[in-house]
């Protein structure tokens, strides 16, 4: 079993029940648990910036699928949520799912870079990972909460 992280991220809709649907349906998968959740976030947008605020949190897996098996997991899972991939890059979803580190893993293809080479560089990501992992050393980028102290967090809040 591998211990890996996905990040979890939703505007559009009922974004809490998708959020729960995807951690479920994460449960789901042959040869994987969710051994931890972080608390749920809402957060402001990124990137594009005209779009409703996101809800966000964070899984730990084990999980005894390699990436790539693991990615396509997750792809299905967003298009069960009714996820499309055209319009803007950044613009609103029902779901995003993004594969951040996987232990012991270091890959970069036309499908999936590990660990996430822009984790560094969002709170979005970075709060909820906190929760789970805050001395998680990612390769190439540093410790969870290191990279954490150096963004600005502000207008990101813990839900209850």
């Amino acid at each position: 079993m591998t211990v890996a992280y996905v990040a979890l991220g939703s505007n559009l809709g009922d974004s809490r029940r998708y959020l729960g649907e995807a951690i479920e349906a994460m449960a789901r998968l042959p040869s994987t648990r969710v051994t931890a959740r972080s608390r749920l976030y809402r957060t402001p947008p990124w990137g594009m910036l005209e779009q409703p605020p996101f809800l966000n949190a964070a899984v730990r897996l084990d999980t005894g699928l390699a990436a790539g098996e693991l990615l396509d997991a997750l792809l299905a899972i967003e298009r069960a949520a009714g996820r499309t991939r055209e319009g803007e890059r950044w613009g609103p979803r029902t779901l995003d799912l993004d594969l951040l580190h996987m232990e012991g893993v270091r890959m970069a293809d036309a499908r999936l870079t590990l660990p996430h080479p822009r984790i560094g560089e969002r709170a979005f990501v970075l709060l909820p990972l906190a929760d789970l992992a805050p001395e998680l050393d990612l390769p190439g980028q540093g410790k969870v909460a290191e990279l954490l102290a150096a963004l600005d967090h502000s207008g990101c809040e813990a839900l209850p």
